[in-house]
């Protein structure tokens, strides 16, 4: 019998541990920037309403 080693198991794992630091790095940028997004939103729905 040939032993065929199974790496699907380890793909996932990896993928996952990507989405989490991908994650991870959006938290951290909306935390920095977030008052200045939230002013850009701010602008963007008051020039929409005029």
């Amino acid at each position: 019998m040939l032993y065929l080693p199974r790496e699907e198991g380890q793909g996932l794992v990896e993928y996952a541990l990507i989405l989490v630091l991908v994650a991870i790095v959006v938290i951290v940028i909306l935390t920095v920037l977030g008052g200045q997004v939230s002013n850009v939103f701010s602008r963007i729905t008051s020039a929409m309403s005029r």
